[in-house]
């Protein structure tokens, strides 16, 4: 699963560029600032990943249905893990 990383802990901003990632991903290796918040392209991460995250009291997890996405929410940061052959 791909997965990129948005590193703020404000659901709210959050949700405001959530679409913006999604039409635009991070590119491999690539960061970019979204209206002052860093998203980053996090790489490839196996699906067992989703899984353990899940079990952890302090990981809140969203999904998409529509787009088969996940979206996990710790600390500050949120992940975005999705199929990688969306990602093409």
């Amino acid at each position: 699963m791909k997965c990129i990383s948005v590193y703020t802990k404000d659901f709210a901003l959050f949700s405001d560029i959530y679409e913006q990632i999604m039409d635009a991903p991070p590119a491999d290796n690539e960061e970019l600032i979204i209206e002052g918040v860093t998203v980053s392209d996090a790489g490839e991460v196996p699906d067992q990943y989703i899984e353990r995250m899940r079990v952890k009291p302090e990981v809140v997890v969203m999904k998409e249905k529509e787009r088969n996405v996940t979206i996990l929410q710790h600390g500050e940061v949120f992940e975005i893990c999705m199929p990688s052959a969306q990602s093409a």
